[in-house]
């Protein structure tokens, strides 16, 4: 139940995005048409409908003086007062053609309007003729307008949208029921029915998306289901009383022609979003192949030729990035409106804001791929780059994690380790042995080869140095006060570098002092009295603790000068 209440906060909030997405085209259509309205119809701009309880009578036009706006609510307002006068009979109405070149609609005695030749010429007829329609028109709204207000239809009508509030409220809460019957029932027997669909080893679609697809769609014919019920009810209510008839209207065009407008913008795009899902799909399909053959390199069930398995993601990325970039080069000029200027601004400042902002990005992602290629490191790989030692924990495209050996993550970005050095002492470790090395200054009393022979059996006792290739000592320097000698020796675990560093120098201490030979510093003024050496009755001293083993304690060489109690 957990996992279908997680699907449905899903569903929520991809039919939250869905809707989102739907008022934003429909805001950009809206203001769309409004700019091609106000730039294509010219004749509106100087005329005005004369309105009368939301319905419209017939245009007039105005002039700089007397606009057409304030013309048409003078004219609504005579008609409302002669409405209202019930001593007013429709048959009064009569026109007066006594002026040349204007046509008076009167009544009575009161002039309603005046017909000018500009308005004959706006309707396309002479002022004679729209004299008369208008005086029909004028009656028409007269007998609605009293028609409308009489009580027993203002009864009539109340209870009319009483009734449908009623059945608005009932089929809400019916349709919640059979709502939440319906989820119930599809959780049960469909939801527990639905599958992977696999197509030739890939994934084409996943169970937990199909079921967030199905109850998305329920939510949404739901969802539309109660727009609709109230729209229907809303515009049947408000045109049920003169009052609000004319917010009915507006209500209507308002959800009807942004509707029409996208319902005909998406039948002249239909050609190009085919296109565009098809390419989609091919794209998709395409790169579950290329990913598919990737993956099976880096697992090394696929090998080819001087490509190492450790390529295979980033090369993936790569040919990813191609792809895609080619796919948007392709789709671009089928995408609706890309040949619009507000798109190609769009796309002109998302240009510009990517590269003046993705420059040292861009670096490091070269970085990133160069170094791959390169085989600098792998992860795992102990290595030193600049002041930082520590195994690759982890290599992206920008950055490089080390792990170090205090257990810090160090991330590093790739544009410096390309500009520095690097240093990999796990490369050649597991083929070759990775030699670890330590200077000791010995004096020139002492023979040197001595002193190789106790540098080779510090290295002989320490464990995890290699036998083969042998160990070797090499003479850095024949200083002032001392001689110079390096033990060199191989091991195969770069991670166990500092470890044997540690059993290797402890060696030679033991080794120096078993034999009496004072390791010396760098500079003296003078022999000391007593040769500086740790007596091996010393080795052990508090708070140091003698190994389980007598024979690392009792044994000596027969040539140690130590003490030997």
């Amino acid at each position: 139940m957990a996992s279908v209440l997680r699907i449905r906060n899903k569903s929520i909030r991809w039919l939250a995005g869905c809707f989102l997405l739907c008022f934003l085209a429909l805001a950009t259509v809206a203001s769309a048409e409004g700019v091609r309205a106000q730039t294509s119809a010219t004749d509106e701009e100087v005329s005005a409908e004369v309105v009368i309880d939301g319905t419209a009578l017939f245009r007039v036009r105005g002039t700089s003086a007397y606009p057409a706006d304030k013309r048409a609510q003078a004219i609504a307002e005579r008609i409302v007062k002669l409405a209202a006068d019930p001593g007013f009979k429709r048959e009064d109405l009569r026109i007066d053609e006594s002026q040349p070149g204007l046509a008076l609609v009167m009544a009575g005695s009161t002039q309603v309007m005046a017909v000018y030749a500009a308005d004959a010429e706006l309707e396309g007829v002479d002022a004679r003729t729209l004299a008369a329609t208008v005086v029909v028109r004028v009656g028409e709204a007269l007998e609605a307008w009293r028609q409308d207000r009489r009580p027993e239809t203002l009864v009539r009508n109340g209870l009319y949208a009483a009734g449908a509030t009623l059945a608005l409220w009932l089929g809400l809460w019916m349709g919640s029921r059979l709502m939440r019957r319906w989820r119930g029932f599809t959780e049960k027997h469909i939801g527990t029915k639905i599958h992977d669909v696999n197509v030739l080893g890939f994934r084409v679609f996943g169970a937990q998306q199909m079921w967030a697809v199905l109850t998305g769609v329920l939510n949404l014919i739901w969802f539309a289901a109660i727009l609709g019920a109230i729209h229907v009810y809303l515009s049947t209510v408000l045109l049920l009383f003169p009052w609000t008839r004319g917010f009915a209207i507006d209500l209507i065009d308002l959800l009807v022609h942004p509707l029409r407008t996208i319902g005909l913008g998406f039948i002249a795009a239909l050609p190009d979003l085919i296109f565009l899902a098809v390419l989609f799909v091919l794209v998709r399909y395409v790169l579950k192949l290329i990913k598919h053959f990737f993956d099976n390199v880096a697992v090394g069930q696929l090998t080819l030729a001087d490509f190492e398995p450790e390529w295979a993601l980033p090369t993936y990325r790569l040919v990813k990035v191609l792809l895609i970039a080619i796919t948007a080069v392709v789709a671009y000029p089928y995408i609706p409106g890309s040949d619009s200027d507000a798109f190609k601004g769009m796309s002109l400042l998302l240009g510009v804001i990517v590269s003046l902002g993705s420059s040292s990005v861009i670096g490091n992602v070269i970085a990133g791929y160069t170094m791959t290629y390169r085989r600098v490191f792998k992860l795992g790989d102990r290595v030193r780059i600049g002041e930082h030692l520590g195994d690759v924990h982890e290599a992206r495209l920008l950055v490089t994690h080390l792990r170090t050996l205090k257990n810090e993550i160090v991330a590093i970005p790739n544009s410096l380790i390309l500009g520095g050095e690097v240093v990999n002492y796990s490369k050649l470790a597991g083929k070759e042995g990775l030699i670890l090395h330590t200077t000791v200054g010995i004096g020139y009393e002492t023979p040197w080869r001595q002193v190789e022979a106790m540098l080779l059996e510090a290295a002989a006792r320490t464990p995890d140095l290699l036998r083969e290739p042998p160990p070797f000592v090499m003479h850095q320097k024949l200083g002032d006060f001392c001689v110079e000698y390096e033990i060199n020796a191989y091991c195969k675990d770069a991670h166990a570098m500092f470890r044997l560093y540690t059993e290797l120098q402890r060696n030679i201490l033991d080794v120096f002092n078993e034999y009496g030979v004072q390791i010396m510093t760098p500079a003296y003024e003078g022999d000391p009295v007593d040769p500086k050496i740790v007596p091996r009755g010393q080795w052990y001293a508090a708070p140091a603790r003698p190994p389980d083993r007598p024979d690392e304690v009792s044994s000596a060489s027969p040539q140690s000068g130590g003490d030997r109690t």
